[in-house]
């Protein structure tokens, strides 16, 4: 028997039991007539005495030993002296009597250890060793009783898992696929899916009702902090539902998963529509967590009579700008000349693309100092204070230019305010459900319509007329995205089961009748047999994961990631395949 406890199990009520060990070699400290050993397991860290007194060759072996040595020990449990409070096993340590060293270790190439001296490259290629430290280990446990709780909420609210395939057909809407050659087929090639979307859609036709799948998904993009070429998703799907429906089941899951794996009870989502959350916050995926709206000094919704006592004529830059927008950071008149620069300088950065910043202070005694007092008087910087709900103390700051490109700058302009201002704590959750985004989006260089979902999202019931009419731009889709925290989770849509109005918006996304049947025919013929109303949602689960555990990256929540150029640093994958397989598959032989 290698144990009979694990390293995180034994407690000062075990003292005097004998117990067998085994684990990793964390931490030795030679104190002269005493040898101490941590010994680490997945469960926790118990400390090992060894003494030279009363057992000196067993000490001398144990001094031998290097960091991650593999050891098996037995002895008796003891009351320690230097009780260690941070630990679970931290009032006992172990009287070592028998000891074996199970295997050696050569010393790892950083410190396995909480804080460690290892950077991201490093730990990458050794993620083995990397899974070892505590907080790497914890985060996969984290996405453990993730999984479980979403198949114990889903299972008790009758949904099937059902596997679907992973070799597809590629498609030419969305992010690149993933090919795959075929060599009984050759010069034809598999897809790796982007989502399992059609194959839930022909579920609800087969049947199933309620299905759901955590499946993984691959997307051929540029990767960042919370991309990767493959990710998981909570996949789901319903028959016989509207919006509503659809809404209170998953926001069900998510208060399901709050409370059992964070302990939090989360009130009612909030309801905000793209429109609002455009208008309010520059982003479809708005931080909830702190205020700070927009509000708009001019804007083509700003009535006329009003911009003009806010903005009389006179500075260039807000005379031609079509929309001038603004937040009130609470409490930060105080910035400094410095601090000023650095948010221009932060708006002015390539990738956000704004060309200037304007602030106006309101004083301690009401008074509204501006960047650009020659330009408005006091009177005209007070009705900006007024406008912004700002109060004596606070800071205004406004940014000027082409309405959305303006909302974008303005909203990481927010974001950084928060951030700046302590208000993005990642230990506070905000949730809301993001609704009536556009169906269609119109691309300017390809000059035809897009999906801003996909080719099966429904319009909303009532703007079907207006898709019949050809206002296309003015057609909202029964569409909704779960946000929190500022990040997209979950999104998803009612479908479009009627083979009439799919094959309209196969064609006013450019599909001719023979491209949409050789693209999704399958699809097509099975909506020929009785296709239910039905909507589903998939929620980016490796996401989830990553905020309940308060972090940016979802790296450190899958077991084995890629990096940045797509890598697999530590199988070092893609990789070249020799001439034989390439000959197999049909493929050109390099020269």
């Amino acid at each position: 028997m290698h144990r009979t406890h694990t390293c995180g199990e034994l407690r000062i009520t075990d003292i005097n039991t004998t117990v067998t060990l085994s684990g990793w070699l964390q931490k030795s400290r030679d104190l002269g007539g005493m040898t101490f050993i941590d010994l680490r397991d997945r469960y926790g860290i118990t400390q090992l005495a060894f003494n030279m007194e009363t057992n000196a060759a067993l000490c001398e072996q144990a001094r031998k030993c290097g960091r991650e040595f593999v050891l098996k020990v037995t002895g008796k449990v003891i009351e320690r002296s230097s009780k260690n409070l941070n630990i679970s096993t931290g009032e006992i340590e172990i009287e070592v009597t028998e000891f074996e060293i199970l295997n050696e270790s050569q010393t790892p190439p950083f410190t396995i250890e909480d804080n460690t001296d290892g950077g991201d490259d490093i730990r990458m290629k050794y993620r083995y060793l990397d899974i070892r430290r505590k907080p790497v280990r914890d985060n996969l446990l984290l996405r453990h009783k993730m999984s479980q709780q979403t198949r114990v909420y889903l299972d008790a609210q009758e949904f099937t898992e059902v596997e679907t395939p992973v070799l597809i057909k590629s498609t030419p809407e969305g992010a690149r696929d993933f090919v795959v050659p075929s060599r009984m087929n050759q010069g034809q090639f598999y897809a790796l899916p982007q989502s399992p979307q059609t194959f839930k859609q022909l579920l609800m036709v087969a049947g199933m009702d309620r299905y759901y799948q955590i499946v993984k998904c691959f997307r051929d993009e540029d990767l960042r902090a919370d991309r990767q070429p493959e990710f998981t998703q909570i996949d789901c799907e319903m028959s016989f539902v509207e919006q509503e429906d659809i809404l209170n089941m998953f926001e069900g899951l998510v208060k399901h998963l709050f409370k059992n794996v964070k302990g939090i009870n989360i009130d009612s989502l909030q309801r905000m529509t793209f429109a609002d959350a455009a208008k309010y916050y520059g982003s479809d995926k708005p931080d909830t967590r702190f205020d700070m709206k927009f509000v708009e000094l001019k804007s083509p919704d700003v009535e006329t009579l009003h911009a003009t006592s806010l903005l009389p004529s006179g500075f260039p830059v807000f005379d031609n700008a079509e929309l001038v927008v603004g937040i009130c950071a609470k409490g930060c008149a105080e910035y400094t000349r410095k601090q000023l620069d650095e948010l221009t300088e932060f708006v002015k950065r390539p990738q956000i693309g704004a060309t200037g910043l304007v602030y106006a202070r309101v004083n301690a005694d009401g008074s509204v100092k501006s960047s650009v007092d020659k330009f408005y008087d006091e009177a005209t910087l007070k009705q900006w204070a007024t406008a912004m709900n700002a109060a004596p103390g606070d800071l205004i700051l406004i940014m000027a230019g082409q309405t959305d490109k303006t909302r974008k700058a303005l909203c990481e302009l927010r974001l950084e305010m928060g951030t700046r201002m302590g208000l993005r704590n990642p230990d506070v959750y905000s949730c809301l459900w993001v609704l009536d985004f556009p169906l269609l989006e119109f691309n300017e260089e390809e000059n035809r319509w897009f999906a801003m979902h996909h080719p099966f999202t429904s319009p909303k019931p009532e703007d079907i007329a207006l898709m019949n009419e050809g206002k296309f731009g003015q057609v909202r889709a029964n569409a909704y995205d779960m946000v929190v925290n500022g990040v997209e989770v979950g999104g998803g849509s009612i479908r479009i089961f009627d083979k009439t109005l799919q094959a309209k918006m196969f064609d006013v996304l450019g599909f001719t009748k023979d491209e949409a049947q050789a693209q999704f025919g399958f699809l097509m013929n099975a909506f020929e047999y009785g296709a239910p109303p039905h909507g589903g949602i998939a929620f980016g689960f490796d996401r989830l994961c990553s905020l309940f555990g308060g972090e940016n990256s979802i790296r450190d929540f899958i077991a084995f990631p890629k990096n940045n150029s797509g890598r697999d640093v530590m199988i070092d994958a893609p990789s070249e395949i020799d001439n034989k397989q390439l000959k197999e598959l049909g493929i050109d032989v390099k020269k």
